[in-house]
């Protein structure tokens, strides 16, 4: 099956996101760019970029699509007994380029370097400094120990990827951000694809036709704004999520 290339013009439309392969699950084109229009446009269509270091820009939509509810992540009862005691501080877009960069250089089990590459790192900063891409970041005495980041498209958050340089701390940032996404109306984060590890946190696996069908539908009322969320959590602590 011949595997289409992506028209020079960032504001061409992708392929329908129902012709994507099924092996591997989700391929469904190459070519393109990084720029914010395209990538925008690719994530209010349910399609993400992902590819190594030396490969062509490949672009994703896999069936079934790995989501969080924002209202119903699974936190154990001794993590929360443990959330209770932490004295960490929650931020929201102060330092976005460092929990990419840190998501970029965490190493991981069965990874051989990263697919966050340089120009990965690039493309999202500008979505950031166009108020589409944000951060939650988790400090311990000033120092930034866990975070993720991702891309607001519509009515769901399409997380990228997260870190933790202290146990815990991705989960903690996790649980605040489907904190934040619950409060304005934001019923789902986008995890993309499935892991082991994921799925101990209640995420769920919706058919790529539903997930679609989230994307369509109207943002929520009370929607998050636009631009720079710092300030957007209020003093939340990690004792406030348990």
């Amino acid at each position: 099956m011949h595997l289409p290339r992506l028209d020079p013009d960032p504001a061409a439309p992708f392929p329908p996101a129902e012709r994507a392969r099924t092996e591997p699950d989700g391929l469904l084109a190459w070519g393109g760019d990084l720029s914010p229009q395209r990538l925008m446009n690719a994530y209010r269509h349910g399609i993400f970029p992902w590819f190594s270091e030396g490969d062509p820009i490949l672009w994703w939509s896999p069936d079934p699509r790995t989501v969080f509810d924002t209202g119903a992540l699974h936190l154990s009862r001794r993590f929360r007994r443990e959330l209770r005691r932490l004295d960490w501080e929650l931020r929201l877009d102060t330092v976005f380029s460092h929990v990419v960069a840190a998501c970029a250089d965490t190493p991981r089990p069965g990874q051989n370097g990263t697919w966050i590459t340089a120009p990965m790192r690039q493309a999202y900063q500008q979505l950031h400094q166009l108020g589409h891409a944000h951060s939650l970041e988790v400090f311990e005495n000033g120092t930034l120990v866990g975070g993720i980041y991702g891309v607001m498209a519509g009515n769901v958050f399409c997380g990228e990827s997260m870190f933790s340089h202290r146990s815990g701390a991705s989960k903690v940032a996790l649980a605040a951000l489907c904190h934040l996404l619950h409060k304005h109306g934001t019923g789902w984060l986008d995890a993309q694809m499935h892991t082991p590890h994921l799925a101990t946190l209640g995420a769920r696996q919706l058919a790529r036709r539903d997930y679609l069908a989230i994307l369509r539908q109207p943002d929520p009322s009370g929607a998050l704004p636009p631009d720079n969320w710092q300030g957007l959590l209020r003093g939340l602590r990690p004792a406030d999520l348990a």
